[in-house]
């Protein structure tokens, strides 16, 4: 359904009825209602008990399961609702007359505010004869304009975006899993620069388009390591190799003297067993001979596929903003549009934290299953469960090559997970601008993720996924408070494209006492941030903590607790200053400085005020034989938006009333990754 919607949008745009006579707050509606449609479809699929581990479609390349087809649903409505953060334009025109003696010309004022391009309603004037003073006077007129032409953009490249990210979650093979990746990154690239106008955004979009092609040159790099030293691309296939080399040396001599006799077993038996794969005589043949050879050659395969599968996480950290890896976040997310940034923040991080699990998953398991089973000096024979073989004792006390990678993958997480915890909690008390803070207290929750995805056992599993959803939520209802901020305070527009971001902290000074609603929303959506009970974010941190300390990681679950404390101390100063009394706000836009008694009435007001020469420059002022023509542009707040903000707030905030639809959601998806 996106790829058709995707094609659909590229005929659209590309035919020039569509551009002139739809305008673009329809095309992001229908984007929005396509992935609401996905979305419905998707969790229809659910319903196929056929599914049940998993479904390989083309080829193999990509694997249908309940996992993944449950958060493609979740995936498809997080981006519906962010397409609909956009605001509405209202454009304000006026000529005032200044020539009595041309004041009644009609023709005269058309013309004028046509070769203006103040007004596309120009039937205004045949319907209001009396619209002009002939003693001289003001014609006055508006015009709504619907949203930005960017959001017809916005659009297209969320969906190429969110297919990327869909396909990634249900990715079965290294090529299609860094196939997808790439589509949702180049995605990213171009909302980065979605203002090309804007010098910031620019300059952002630039600095991700070099630190995201060195992370994925580095994603690639370990892809061709990996098929170097197997011959694999296939994750069941190197599940199952892994297996293999998770079998002690010992355990590989007994079987040697096993295979020996391997002529005594009839064919009709051996196409039977475990080991032989899709029921292949050679296939099995050549699995035989790769436990049975020698121990170097089998480290030597581990080694490589240690090293690749390095390279590979790497390159997701430095996607996810992972520290040490992520120091292109703080100025991306700052320079760029906060329409984008909240794609920028959610999006990536869902699909490829999740493609982490089911890796991290698939490797732990399939070790701590191998194909030969070992117990106090028995080998089970993988022909026949009642062909026991004697061995010497001491097949449990080697060196498992494959748990050696497992073991890697995770003291990588856990390392990156303690990093990131200090680095964004440390770094994040010393910001002044308000989305490089966010960027640095998203840097902090990559590390709760991390720390649970480190863990890795089910308890761990679970408290991942409920930590993920509600970080999403919290999240979005931060950064469309954050929007909305923006639209009241920064309304007027000077530029064609929309430059009313809140940047500095100080800008939300006093903003209690104008927009208390908003401020009591932002305030939950923070102290849900720092875990403060009984919001959801702190059940999501006393769940990663819960399972820390159940398996051990008393240092990782302390320092957690730590730097929990610590960050909510830069949530705490936003609340104070949203909650200080300020006789003056200011609200900037380019270089000028308005009173928020001017915003206000210029937002109430549907006719021209009279700007003095300092505000010349903020609103198009002309000067003509017959008058003075003026045009400004404000934002208006939609219905939609504020509809979002109210739900996710009450979702925030009386979570503990109901909490067992994400809870069920978690746990569910939790036990089809362990048992189907």
């Amino acid at each position: 359904m996106i790829f058709l919607s995707i094609l659909i949008f590229i005929l659209a745009m590309s035919l020039r009825y569509f551009q002139t006579q739809i305008t673009p707050i329809f095309f992001t509606r229908i984007a929005a209602l396509a992935f609401i449609y996905s979305g419905v479809l998707t969790f229809n699929a659910l319903h196929i008990q056929s599914i049940g581990s998993g479904i390989g479609i083309y080829s193999g390349l990509f694997q249908v399961t309940y996992y993944s087809l449950f958060f493609e649903t979740f995936l498809y409505v997080v981006g519906a609702i962010i397409l609909l953060s956009w605001p509405l334009f209202n454009s304000h025109s006026s000529f005032n007359i200044l020539n009595s003696s041309s004041s009644g010309s009609k023709d005269s004022i058309l013309n004028t505010a046509n070769s203006l391009n103040i007004t596309k309603d120009l039937d205004f004037l045949n319907k209001n004869e009396n619209s002009v003073n002939r003693a001289g006077g003001a014609l006055e007129f508006r015009t709504s304009i619907t949203t930005s032409k960017e959001s017809r953009e916005y659009s297209l490249i969320a969906l190429f975006s969110s297919l990327g990210g869909s396909l990634l979650l249900s990715s079965g093979d290294l090529l299609s899993m860094y196939l997808s990746i790439e589509l949702q990154s180049f995605g990213l690239y171009i909302l980065a620069t979605l203002y090309r106008e804007s010098g910031s955004a620019t300059s952002a979009g630039l600095k991700y388009f070099l630190l995201g092609g060195l992370s994925s040159c580095l994603i690639l790099l370990g892809l061709a390591l990996v098929y170097a030293f197997t011959g694999l691309t296939s994750f069941e296939s190197l599940y199952s190799l892994l297996s293999v080399l998770s079998i002690s040396h010992s355990s590989v001599l007994g079987l040697s003297s096993l295979v020996t006799d391997i002529d005594t077993l009839s064919l009709g038996s051996l196409t039977n067993t475990p080991l032989l794969l899709n029921g292949s005589l050679n296939e099995g043949e050549e699995t035989l001979s790769l436990i049975t050879t020698s121990l170097a050659e089998r480290e030597n395969i581990s080694q490589g596929i240690s090293l690749g599968l390095i390279l590979i996480v790497v390159g997701f950290l430095f996607k996810i903003a992972g520290a040490p890896f992520h120091n292109w976040a703080p100025d991306v997310y700052d320079e760029s549009p906060t329409n984008v940034t909240i794609w920028l923040t959610i999006m990536p991080k869902l699909s490829i934290i999740l493609l982490l699990l089911e890796l991290e998953m698939g490797i732990s398991f399939n070790i701590s299953q191998p194909l030969i089973a070992e117990s106090s000096g028995s080998l089970t024979s993988l022909f026949d469960s009642s062909l026991p073989v004697n061995m010497t004792n001491g097949g449990m006390a080697e060196n498992f090559l494959g748990e050696s990678t497992s073991v890697l993958l995770k003291n990588i997480f856990l390392l990156s997970a303690l990093l990131s915890l200090i680095v964004g909690t440390v770094v994040g008390l010393a910001q002044i601008r308000i989305k490089r803070l966010l960027a640095y207290s998203t840097v902090s929750h990559i590390g709760f993720l991390l720390l649970a995805l480190g863990i890795s056992t089910e308890q761990a599993t679970e408290s991942l996924l409920f930590y993920l959803i509600q970080y999403t939520i919290t999240n979005l209802n931060t950064f469309f408070i954050l929007l909305a901020f923006g639209y009241i305070i920064n309304s007027l527009i000077s530029s064609t494209y929309i430059n009313s971001d809140i940047k500095f902290i100080f800008n939300l000074k006093g903003q209690f006492l104008s927009n208390p609603i908003l401020s009591l929303s932002l305030a939950v959506s923070l102290l849900s941030m720092a875990g403060i009970p009984p919001l959801i974010g702190f059940f999501g941190k006393q769940s990663v903590l819960y399972s820390a300390i159940g398996n051990g990681y008393y240092f990782m679950a302390f320092l957690a607790i730590v730097v929990s404390v610590i960050s909510a101390s830069y949530y705490l100063r936003i609340i104070r200053e949203l909650h200080s009394d300020s006789e003056k706000h200011t609200s900037e836009t380019g270089s000028i400085t308005m009173s928020e008694s001017d915003v206000k009435t210029i937002e109430r007001r549907s006719t021209l005020l009279n700007f003095d020469n300092s505000e010349s420059s903020f609103v198009s002022h002309i000067s003509l034989k017959d008058g003075v023509a003026a045009n400004y542009t404000y934002l208006s707040l939609t219905n939609t938006h504020a509809f979002i903000i109210a739900f996710l707030t009450l979702s925030i905030l009386f979570y503990v009333l109901k909490p067992s639809i994400i809870l069920n959601s978690a746990i569910l998806s939790t036990l089809s990754l362990f048992y189907f």
